[in-house]
């Protein structure tokens, strides 16, 4: 009886442990598609930009927007190659694209 046990013990650790490594492989995934996406947003905010009209009184701050694509993806990228034991710091977005 007590071998059945640790039988059906060790048989569910294994499942419990292949099942968090499936999901810890399906957030790599997803958050290497999101880098990806990012990617193509930047390549859009650069092809806006370059329709834009200099002459306009209300310019889009490009460059801020491209500043906080890329440090979302450098807390994605870091996230990616070493997760940290501590919460990291990162200086807030701008958020504000209109001057």
């Amino acid at each position: 009886m007590l071998k059945k046990l640790k039988t059906i013990t060790a048989i569910a650790l294994a499942v419990g442990s292949v099942a968090a490594n499936a999901a810890t492989f399906a957030e790599k995934e997803s958050l290497a598609r999101l880098l990806h996406e990012l990617d193509v947003i930047t390549s859009l905010a650069n092809q806006a930009e370059s329709h834009s009209n200099p002459d306009s009184r209300i310019k889009f701050q490009y460059n801020l927007l491209r500043k906080d694509i890329a440090r979302i993806g450098l807390g994605v990228k870091e996230h990616l190659d070493a997760p940290a034991v501590e919460p990291r710091q990162y200086e807030p977005l701008s958020g504000d694209y209109r001057r």
